[in-house]
Order: structure tokens, then sequence, then C-alpha cells
């Protein structure tokens, strides 16, 4: 959910250059089940406009019209929503509702957390019942400094019958695909769609740039840069899909030290184990850990045919490999759909 508070502050700083006031929403406690769980946010500008969802869009319209009240007085409030009778899903949501002020303390260190890709802990003090109450509102960890996001929050000390939701957030999720071909561009739209910061990496003769392949993040031609490669962590996938059999190698070998949650390869199987013994000739001290995450073919069967089917099943396995979750039907699934 990182990708989706960046997203909140960005519509912040444009809205504060406007004059336009923000109120911050996050649900913070759940009785029973729901579309989405605890630490979902969405961000209310003052002209109506929202940036994130908390539900499938039934929450919505009570949270704008409770939000006037925050956009009024300047207090922060505390909401529910029961959808035991309008969603059917069984749950009530307990809801936070504060001005969304971050000052540019937070907003410079804020940037520089996403850059060096580092976890952050976001804390929303409130109590479980209907109201304003002193104290009550949200704060952001970044390297161990605490940054409220709302001045109304700043001013009162925690009380005792207060609680605390507490969640850890990690980097960005980030895809590095290389390759540029068609395919390539489908991949990238996908993963943007999805939030997922997305670098292109193209061969070495392809006369592609950035403004190939929209929602692309960054772009590097023939091969990443030492501080990319140090960039891939857990919260990083990887797909090879440049339709060049040397390439995929070379990138192969380039990657061997670095720790993506997934490594994807295009092609059939029998391509897969080409590039194993040739990777295995080349390097031969190379890690198990490192040939384990790699997953050809990629993507899950589910009869893709198209680029852009193609797209949707190497996205899913991705997300199932790193969720740890293993793919069937969700009618299949004993349990609540979501857990």
């Amino acid at each position: 959910m990182t990708h989706e508070f960046k997203n909140m502050v960005t519509a912040y700083v444009l809205a504060r250059e406007q004059g336009l006031k923000a109120v911050l929403a996050t649900v913070v406690d759940l009785d029973g089940s729901s579309y989405r769980k605890p630490g979902v946010q969405m961000l209310i500008l003052e002209d109506d406009r929202m940036i994130g969802a908390v539900s499938g869009g039934c929450v919505e319209k009570d949270i704008v019209r409770q939000s006037e009240a925050v956009f009024n007085n300047g207090d922060s409030i505390m909401m529910t929503y029961d959808g035991r009778y309008r969603l059917g899903c069984e749950g009530i949501l307990y809801i936070l509702l504060e001005l969304f002020q971050p000052n540019n303390d937070f907003l410079n260190a804020f940037d520089q957390c996403l850059l060096n890709r580092d976890d952050f802990l976001m804390k929303s003090i409130y109590r479980k019942e209907v109201g304003a109450f002193l104290g009550i509102g949200t704060y952001v960890e970044l390297q161990q400094k605490m940054y409220s996001l709302s001045e109304a929050t700043i001013q009162h000390k925690k009380e005792d019958s207060l609680s605390v939701f507490t969640q850890k957030m990690p980097p960005c999720f980030k895809l590095m695909i290389f390759g540029a071909e068609h395919d390539a561009v489908q991949l990238c739209k996908f993963a943007s769609l999805n939030g997922w910061e997305v670098t292109i990496v193209s061969g070495p003769l392809e006369s592609k740039t950035i403004a190939n392949f929209p929602g692309a993040s960054s772009f590097y031609a023939g091969a990443p840069d030492t501080k990319a490669l140090q960039q891939i962590d857990t919260q990083t996938a990887v797909v090879l899909m440049t339709h060049n059999f040397a390439n995929d190698l070379k990138f192969l070998i380039e990657l061997k030290k670095t720790n993506p949650a997934y490594i994807g390869l295009l092609g059939p199987a029998h391509r897969r184990e080409k590039l194993f013994s040739q990777l295995m000739e080349y390097c031969p001290e190379i890690e198990g850990e490192f040939i384990d995450r790699i997953h050809g073919p990629a993507g899950l069967n589910i009869g893709a045919e198209t680029p852009q089917e193609i797209a949707i099943s190497i996205l899913s396995e991705i997300l199932s490999v790193v969720r740890n979750k293993q793919p069937i039907l969700l009618k299949e699934k004993n349990g609540g759909i979501h857990a």
C-alpha cells in the first residue's frame, strides 16, 4: 500500500499549491469481515476529489460526507460504517478522519525514504467510538523520527484510553523488465496500473526510449547502472523478455548477486534449461537460492495468448510468489477470500 500513500502525498502537494485542504481517512479497526483490511487509506480534497479508496466504492460517499466536519473545524474524528445491512460483508469499519497537513520536513524526509527504498512505520492513534477525541491522528516514523500528519494531533498527548494501529510500510514494489518489444510495453502498462514502479532495460541495439513505455518510471539502454542493480531487493520482481538468448544470458549473469523476490523468463522450458546450463558454465559458483527464484516459462497457466493476456498471467504469478499463495479458484477456497 506504499504506492497508494505516495499518490496521496503527491496529490496533497498539488492541492496545497491550489489552496485546497485535504482530509486523510484511515481504516484503523474492523469487527467482522470487509472488502479491505485495517490500514487502507484514502485522501479527500476540499473540492470532493478522492485519491484512493477504502472499499469497492460503497463506503466512500459516507466518508466524504463526514469529512465536511473535519474541513470546517479541523478536529480529528472517528466514524463507523456498518456493512452488515448495506454491503453484506458482515463487518463494521472504524475509520479515522483527520486533516492531512504534513509539513515540509516530512515531505523531504519521505521523498528521501522512497529514493532509498527504506521501510517506514505508520501509527494511527484512535478510539473505537464515534466522535471527536483529543490526541487521535496519524504519525509516520522515518529513520526513527516521528512526523505528525495533522497539526491537530501534534497538539495533544496520547491518552491511556486510546488505541494504536501500527503498520510497517515496505518500499514501493518494483518491476524491472529486460526487453523492449511490444509484449514488454504491455507488461509495463499493466504493472504501472497496479501501482508498481517499472524500470525498463532495453537491449544494446534497441532504438527505444522511456516515451515508448507508458507508466515506466526509469529507462536504461543496454544495461542498468550499478545503483539500479544495488536497489534490487525483496520488493523487486525481474522479467527477462528480450527475445534474444545471448541478451537474456548476459542479464542473468549481471543479476546473479542480486536478491529479487522473483525472476521470470519468457519462452519455453527447453530454452530455460539451455539458459541454466550456460549460466552454470559461466558462473559455477552461483547460489542455488538465486536459481530457485527463477520462474520459466513465466506466468500462470490461464490460457493466455495475446500480449495483454500474457502480461496478466505474469503479473498474477509474481503476486502469488511474493505473497506466498498457491493459485486456486476462489470458489474452491475455504475461509475468507482475502485471507
